[in-house]
């Protein structure tokens, strides 16, 4: 092609209308996108003639990209569901673990000594309030008490108790229970068991003020003087039991061959060897059936009460604590080997001269983690430590989380939990105001304002036993003389008492059937299903595939982008140059002559204003290195062209264009 043809065409092409990604303005875009766009509602609304119809197909299309959008909204909030399906097997089953307890934590034989002072203001205390006098039988017992002569009441003195006379606000109007003697106060009342006062006079509650703060001090009342009395002697053992080593605790409680009188597994004769001891703040020694610590665990071979745990279990109702234990028998738990008993939150009670037959159905969960659930799979992505070095629960986390702000508020860790890296245990010698500090951070908890309810999850597989308890009278009134005088006989060495059938409890605990059901969660959608309806949507309302979906990204995000950016890059260019236009000066070029040239410093040749340069001389000066000599312009062979022949045909291609 000829350098004129060239010319030519870049000169046609600049004056041709521009479309496609590089049209100047959104709207030329998007007419040159719906007239060649396969999805036919974009087109109609350009093609379409008369402005109702083209208002219709808009219509049309806006409400088909409405319900695009609502069903692929359906589609990601089902993708994020599970469905849950549950498999029955069949199949012999390893025994879970049987943590066993005695409601009775201690011996009262063997820690009287250290409760002697405690139980003499508790009885006293009833005394003054209800005149209790104590039974004979324990004025018996507890012959050979060692207790100090002291008219001071320490206990009282440090957890003093009231009963109410009034309320109003908080305004108090009580009466100590040993001195008898009427005060007002003004003091915070919290209701331990009832929402509100309805008869002031028959509560009893004891009051904590925080030792740093004298006028800051909250009542707790009780409906009841025995819940206040259990209340206020449970502070006090806590406190006494803090400072008592675990060496001396395991030997205060029940030896497993005191607990456990017989014991058979699936047909074959046990003992207290296949028990290992556990000790729980609360209930002391406990003792756990088939434990993990034992090596290899044991299996049920067949369902059926024959095949189960049987156990009798010696009570000894005679060495009770009175204010501490109401309730006489043993308390259970089933749980897996790897998980900590708590018992105290899901025990099951066994009563006295009773058998206890317990039927266990084993049901296996597992559930789907992020993005299905909040649950976790290990505890190791929950900020709250592990205390209890066990399998994480939920449970667990919730008591570490609590015990872990009452180290950093109150200084001291409480008894029933774990004890955390450098801490203590609570006690009034070292932390005078622990138990005020303890029902503050205590309602905190339940009031869900530490934390803890947010940090801690779910734990995503665990397993759980149901149980089917029933109970019959044992033992039978023909075989009661028999059986007892066999056991007293075979407890004759540790004994020194014939047994009643109140001191013993019968437990039989055994699967129902080997059965066991598996609940498993899975994913409603996986991503092709997603995808596969996803394309459904768009090829049912708007007629298009994904290539349609790129392309109507490319063009209403990538294009428009850059046609809004070239359009405001051209206005400011051209306001730019208008502005620059607009501020230059127009600068007067002066007249040099004479000396004032610059040409004529330093050179011998220039002469004054007096003296007229000659032709001679003229040709002697110097001359500027950028001057240029003006010459003859060319003449403007464009004016003598015709251009009428192209203007008024029609170039339709490029072959055309260099044909001329």
């Amino acid at each position: 092609m000829s350098k004129s043809g060239k010319k030519l065409t870049q000169k046609l092409k600049k004056n041709l209308p521009v479309t496609g990604p590089q049209a100047p303005t959104l709207y030329e875009l998007m007419q040159w996108y719906c007239l060649n766009t396969n999805t036919h509602g974009c087109r109609r609304i350009v093609v379409s003639k008369g402005r109702l119809r083209r208002w219709i197909w808009i219509s049309l299309t806006l409400c088909a990209v409405a319900v695009i959008f609502w069903q692929c909204a359906l589609l990601l909030m089902s993708y994020y569901s599970v469905s849950a399906s549950i498999t029955v097997t069949f199949q012999k089953l390893v025994y879970p673990a049987v943590t066993i307890c005695n409601l009775n934590p201690y011996s009262y034989s063997k820690v009287k000594d250290r409760l002697a002072a405690l139980e003499k203001e508790t009885s006293q205390t009833l005394k003054n309030i209800y005149g209790f006098t104590e039974p004979l039988i324990r004025s018996k017992r507890d012959v050979g008490v060692n207790v100090e002569n002291s008219t001071e009441d320490i206990f009282l003195k440090q957890i003093p108790l009231y009963r109410l006379e009034s309320v109003k606000g908080s305004q108090l109007v009580v009466s100590d229970l040993k001195t008898k003697k009427r005060t007002r106060m003004s003091a915070k009342v919290i209701h331990r068991d009832a929402e509100s006062v309805q008869d002031p006079g028959n509560m009893v509650g004891f009051k904590l003020c925080d030792p740093k703060n004298s006028s800051d001090c909250t009542i707790f009342t009780f409906s009841s003087g025995v819940n206040a009395i259990q209340e206020w002697y449970r502070l006090h053992y806590t406190n006494i039991l803090a400072k008592i080593s675990m060496e001396d605790k395991i030997a205060m409680g029940y030896k497993a061959d005191e607990l456990i009188v017989t014991c058979f597994f699936d047909g074959l004769s046990c003992d207290a060897r296949n028990f290992t001891l556990f000790h729980h703040p609360l209930y002391g020694n406990c003792y756990t059936f088939n434990s993990a610590e034992r090596g290899n665990l044991l299996v049920s071979s067949m369902g059926g009460a024959e095949y189960g745990l049987k156990v009798v279990l010696y009570i000894d109702e005679d060495e009770y604590n009175p204010y501490l234990s109401t309730a006489a028998g043993a308390k259970i738990l089933v749980h897996d080997q790897d998980e900590y008993p708590f018992i105290e939150y899901l025990g099951t009670e066994l009563e006295t001269a009773t058998e206890t037959s317990i039927g266990m159905q084993l049901t296996e969960s597992a559930k789907l983690s992020d993005p299905y659930s909040d649950c976790t799979m290990d505890g190791r992505d929950v900020s709250v430590e592990n205390l209890y070095n066990k399998k994480y629960t939920l449970q667990i986390c919730l008591n570490s989380c609590f015990q872990r702000e009452m180290v950093r508020s109150c200084g001291c860790a409480h008894y029933d939990q774990p004890l955390p890296n450098g801490a203590k245990y609570c006690n009034y010698e070292e932390y005078p105001s622990w138990i005020y500090c303890y029902f503050k951070v205590y309602k905190q908890f339940v009031q869900e304002e530490l934390g803890c309810q947010s940090a801690c999850r779910e734990s995503c597989s665990f397993k759980e036993w149901t149980l089917t308890r029933s109970l019959a009278k044992w033992p039978s009134l023909n075989s009661e003389e028999w059986m007892l005088r066999v056991l007293s006989w075979e407890l004759g060495e540790k004994l020194n008492k014939n047994l009643t059938k109140n001191d013993l409890a019968n437990l039989n605990i055994f699967y129902q059937d080997l059965n066991s059901r598996s609940i498993s969660e899975s994913p409603t959608y996986n991503i092709v299903t997603l995808l596969s309806n996803f394309g459904g949507q768009l090829g049912l309302w708007m007629s298009c595939s994904m290539i349609c979906v790129l392309e109507i990204i490319e063009v209403f995000f990538i294009d428009s982008f850059w046609v809004v950016l070239r359009q405001r890059w051209r206005n400011w260019w051209e306001n730019r140059k208008e502005n620059q236009a607009e501020d230059t000066p127009e600068i007067p070029v002066p007249t040099m002559t004479g000396h004032d040239n610059p040409l004529c410093v330093d050179n011998p040749i220039c002469l004054g204003e007096e003296d007229p340069p000659t032709f001679n001389s003229a040709l002697q000066l110097p001359q500027s290195q950028d001057s240029h000599v003006p010459r003859t312009p060319p003449p403007k062979y464009n004016t003598l062209r015709i251009q009428s022949a192209f203007q008024l045909e029609t170039i339709d291609s490029d072959e055309d264009v260099e044909r001329l």
